[in-house]
């Protein structure tokens, strides 16, 4: 694997644990906004224009969905935009909605990377030996929900080949998703115990038990950690100083354009959009190296 996922494991654990951090620790919009752009270009480079586009609308979907929920119970706010059952529907309320959403579907978009670059055995190798038990719990989980999505894709192609699904009807295709539900629901649990079995009889978590592995800790690695580290300690002081401060009731606050807060603004957005520059970089010089043949 080239670009951002050729980093040493300890590196992409690090940025994104940072990286969740920042995207949920302060409700400010450009906060939000530089953590849903970052995760969405890295996604992009990742998985390709159709998928983002698909992904695109499902995120749109939730922004209305979650902004309309929350003007809806929330009445807080000194901007009415109109009455709905003699409750209040306030701007502030409409637009923290939409804040909320943007921080949710961002945080969904960096699992999403997470499981495509830091994969099972890069996760086994930073927590195999400290807890080894604990590695493999968290390593089975983050990557159960692809798994499931493919073997349920499988599940319902068989059943359609078996003559299932024949009709449009609403109690068939309950029927049949109940029934994809209960198998797939038995094979997760074999699969868990499968895995854990073979995972016993290879020694797994015994003492002295030694590990193969490729990664090594290069020069790139360190200066990308430093490169990391510097961004930290600005947006972190940013924090201290307050820069990040926003909020929303009873009104909006205004936007700080102090040094201070321009300069955070500015380090959280390069912060956030590391990885797919890093990725568009080496795609494009893959693509342009390729023709070049």
């Amino acid at each position: 694997m080239t670009g951002f996922g050729s980093f040493h494991p300890a590196v992409l654990f690090i940025y994104y644990v940072l990286a969740l951090v920042f995207s949920m620790i302060s409700m400010h919009p450009l906060l939000a906004l530089a953590s849903l752009c970052g995760s969405f270009l890295f996604y992009a480079f990742l998985n390709g224009g159709r998928k983002t586009l698909s992904q695109f609308f499902f995120c749109v979907g939730m922004f209305v969905i979650m902004a309309g929920i929350n003007a809806m119970y929330v009445h807080n706010g000194e901007t009415i935009l109109f009455f709905m059952n003699d409750n209040p529907i306030t701007l502030e309320a409409l637009i923290y909605g939409v804040v909320s959403s943007v921080m949710l579907v961002s945080v969904l978009m960096w699992c999403s990377c997470y499981s495509v670059i830091l994969t099972t055995d890069k996760f086994l190798y930073l927590f195999g030996k400290t807890v080894p038990k604990l590695g493999l719990i968290l390593s089975m989980a983050f990557r159960m929900i692809p798994l499931f999505q493919l073997q349920s894709k499988k599940i319902r192609q068989s059943q359609k080949s078996m003559g299932l699904y024949a009709t449009d009807a609403v109690v068939d295709k309950a029927g049949g998703s109940f029934r994809v539900f209960d198998s797939l629901l038995t094979w997760s649990m074999e699969n868990a115990v499968d895995t854990a079995d073979a995972m016993k009889a290879r020694g797994y978590g015994l003492k002295g038990r030694t590990n193969f592995s490729l990664f090594r800790f290069r020069r790139r690695d360190g200066i990308m950690l430093g490169v990391m580290a510097f961004f930290t300690a600005v947006i972190g002081g940013c924090f201290a100083l307050g820069g990040f401060s926003f909020y929303y009731y009873p009104y909006v606050a205004k936007m700080q354009t102090t040094p201070v807060a321009i300069v955070g603004y500015a380090a959280v957005f390069l912060f956030l959009l590391l990885p797919g520059a890093v990725e568009g970089e080496r795609k494009m010089s893959w693509h342009y190296w390729k023709s070049k043949i």
